[in-house]
């Protein structure tokens, strides 16, 4: 039992500075990342986020339930994110993007990353809100 006990506190010991010190995250809080635009770790997040919109999509259009689809889009960039510490890090995204017109778009994006098993998830994507563009523009 001794041992166990020792085992779970050493495991506690190099585990807790990984949480607490990632950027001052709690586990379940939201935490808005900094410098989004320059931040390539989160741009390509976000490529990826449109990727697999893109591969639904085209999914739908060649035999899906709705033989539909929508249109594809091409990733401009993120312009806002936050993080959620989960079992992996959840990503709240806000891309820009553009589809075959050349419409630029706003789209709320939620995607999971477990790094240690080199695994990311799509969970939503969808337009934003239609006065989220404006914000956003330059």
């Amino acid at each position: 039992m001794a041992k166990i006990l020792m085992l779970l506190s050493a495991i506690f010991l190099l585990v807790s500075p990984l949480v607490s010190g990632y950027r001052g995250m709690m586990v379940g809080g939201r935490t808005q990342v900094r410098d989004v635009k320059s931040n390539e770790a989160v741009q390509e997040l976000g490529r990826f986020c449109v990727k697999e919109f893109n591969k639904q999509q085209l999914r739908q259009q060649h035999g899906g339930s709705n033989g539909g689809g929508g249109e594809l889009l091409m990733f401009s960039e993120v312009v806002a994110a936050e993080t959620q510490v989960v079992s992996g890090i959840k990503y709240y995204l806000k891309i820009a993007a553009s589809n075959g017109k050349g419409e630029a778009k706003v789209f709320d994006s939620v995607v999971v990353v477990k790094a240690w098993i080199d695994d990311k998830q799509l969970i939503t994507f969808e337009p934003a809100a239609a006065n989220e563009l404006r914000k956003f523009k330059k």
